[in-house]
This record gives structure tokens, sequence and C-alpha cells, in this order.
């Protein structure tokens, strides 16, 4: 049971919405194998459980930047969508008690948890790159000095020659 989901199909499904990594409650729904409308009544039942940081409604302008994402127009036509960032979907587990809710939701966390690694082993190349562009300016501009102090070397004034003979 431990391959209930392959982790690409449910690292399909996690989007960035207001600078969090999040789940969509239909998306959710389908993984846990219960109706949209059964997940949301199991979070209003326990929404003590839910705070804003574990889970938050999408407005009308992310529900429509996400529908072309995701290109499916229950999503545009959806009176209400629920977020839920990774705290949220742990959060979840407690709420819908079923062996297969339990066993999905290890695969959400394991997909999270590689998802983190990836963007900050990304993190990491991208300040090394930054870095070496420093580092290279920096020599770009030593080597265009040593060019400059060469040339002034290897050029000299050419004084006019005196002339032999005689002047008239």
């Amino acid at each position: 049971m431990s391959n209930l989901l392959p982790l690409e199909r449910i690292e399909s499904k996690i989007y960035i919405i207001r600078g969090q990594k999040v789940m969509l409650d239909f998306d959710l729904g389908g993984l846990y194998g219960v109706g949209t409308g059964r997940l949301n009544e199991q979070v209003k039942r326990n929404k003590e459980r839910f705070p804003d940081d574990f889970m938050f409604s999408l407005s009308k302008e992310e529900k429509i930047r996400i529908s072309q994402i995701a290109i499916s127009s229950k999503v545009k036509y959806s009176k209400n969508i629920n977020a839920f960032t990774e705290n949220g979907v742990a959060m979840l587990s407690s709420v819908l008690k079923s062996d297969r809710a339990v066993q999905v939701n290890i695969q959400i966390m394991r997909a999270f948890t590689k998802l983190r690694r990836f963007l900050a082993s990304h993190t990491e190349i991208a300040r090394r790159l930054k870095d070496l562009a420093t580092k290279y300016k920096r020599h770009d501009i030593e080597i265009e000095a040593i060019f400059d102090a060469i040339r002034k070397m290897v050029e000299f004034e050419e004084k006019p020659k005196n002339r032999i003979g005689f002047e008239i």
C-alpha cells in the first residue's frame, strides 16, 4: 500500500498560491477517494484544526488563474475552493479516518518533502551562479586594466623625424 499513488501524480497537484505550496480540496478529495463535499464537511466540523495558515479559500482571481493551469471548468465556476498548505494536508489525516486517507497522506507528505528539497537545491545553484558571475565580473574589470596597462607600454609617441638637408 506504500505505492498507492505515484509521487509524480501528487506533485502535479501541488500549486504555489500566495507564496505557499498548497493542494486544492477537489484534488485532495480525488486522492483520498472521498467527494469534495465530504472533505469540506469534515473540515467545517473540525474548523479549530484548520487555522488560516493551514487552509484558506481562493479568491475569484485566484480561481481564474488556477483554472488556466488546471484546465478545468469546475475550478472556474465553483463557489468555494479551499487550498490546504502542507500543515493543512497533514491535519486532514486526523479528520479523515480511513486507511486510504492515512496512506495517501504519507505519500503527499513525501511529495512535499521532495519538492522542498528540489527547491532548496535550485536556490543553492542560483546562489552559486550569482557568486560566480560576481567573481568573473570582477575578473573582467581586472583583466581590462591589465590590457590597458599593456597598451600604454606598447604605445609610443611618434616624434616628428628630423629632416636631413636644407630647408628653404
